[in-house]
């Protein structure tokens, strides 16, 4: 008896390859790059498939490559790979780091690739919060042409995002952090192994030049919606302002307003806004501490 279900198994070398066989058979057909989600589902028995495209191979689609306007990082780029990158840390991607580094155990992060990650669409993923907080665009190709989407506007809901049965996720694009910016990331789970984050959040502070005035503020909520929450509040509290302990109370609790949490077996909902205020003072404060230092 088998395990998965009968598929043809495809493994094209090519970018381009890979495209004709979306545009031929993409109705039909799952991608495949690190695995780690998509193999446990068709065991599991969850989804099916006719036909596995696997494009681990498709040296076009990986590596990280820095750029005069930022950095690019390919759909399958393994999640260790950034989590090991001290290039990306010093050039102040270090929220994206800190959330690759977060992403399972390292026999995981070995195997899954960025691309996978936010694809599976998870309203828990690690990496979509941080990618929206640092301003990332992602690429999307077919045989029709390329489009390019900001990171917030990619996933829809649970399991579900923009792609087309035709296309495919090829690259990320996130731009060079601002002068006086910084970017911070955390998470909550019930244990510090292998946990399914129960909160995580990104936040981006970008300084006038007197290192003291908010510029602009971004604040990204994940696993509290089916779909990553930028918010709105917390910007219109603090730009223009100089950060105090009266306006962390009150990002906190502006953020507690704007999530959208559900109580299930990794945490209530009551639990989950809890923790929203935590984090959204604590990653506020350091991430104008840092700002302030850069």
């Amino acid at each position: 008896m088998s395990i998965l279900s009968d598929f043809q198994y495809h493994a094209p070398k090519t970018k381009a390859e890979v495209l004709a066989l979306l545009a031929e058979i993409g109705e039909k057909s799952k991608i495949l790059a690190g695995g780690t989600d998509l193999i446990i589902m068709l065991k599991e028995k969850m989804i099916e498939t006719e036909n596995l495209i696997n494009i681990a191979d498709v040296k076009e689609l990986s590596g990280i490559k820095f750029t005069e306007n930022g950095v690019e990082i390919g759909a399958c780029t393994k999640i260790a790979e950034i989590e090991n990158s001290k290039e990306l840390t010093a050039k102040g991607y270090n929220a994206l780091v800190h959330a690759a580094g977060e992403l399972g155990s390292y026999q995981v992060r070995s195997m899954a690739t960025l691309g996978g990650n936010i694809s599976h669409s998870s309203p828990a993923g690690e990496t979509p919060t941080p990618l929206a907080a640092l301003n990332a665009s992602v690429v999307i190709e077919s045989v029709r042409g390329e489009r390019v989407v900001k990171a917030e506007d990619f996933i829809l809901g649970n399991r579900k995002n923009v792609l087309e049965k035709d296309e495919m996720l090829t690259k990320f694009i996130i731009p060079a952090p601002a002068i006086n910016s910084a970017a911070t990331y955390g998470y909550i789970g019930l244990r510090n192994a292998m946990e399914i984050d129960a909160v995580n959040m990104a936040v981006n502070i970008e300084l006038e030049a007197d290192k003291k005035t908010i510029k602009s503020v971004k604040l990204v909520m994940g696993s509290v919606s089916p779909k990553p929450i930028v918010s709105e509040a917390v910007p219109a509290l603090l730009v223009g302002k100089e950060l105090n302990d009266e306006l962390i109370k009150s990002v906190g609790e502006a953020a507690m307003g704007e999530a959208k949490p559900i109580s299930d077996i990794r945490a209530s909902a009551e639990y989950r806004k809890d923790v929203v205020g935590a984090l959204a003072r604590r990653l506020t404060k350091e991430a104008y501490d840092l700002a302030m230092e850069v």
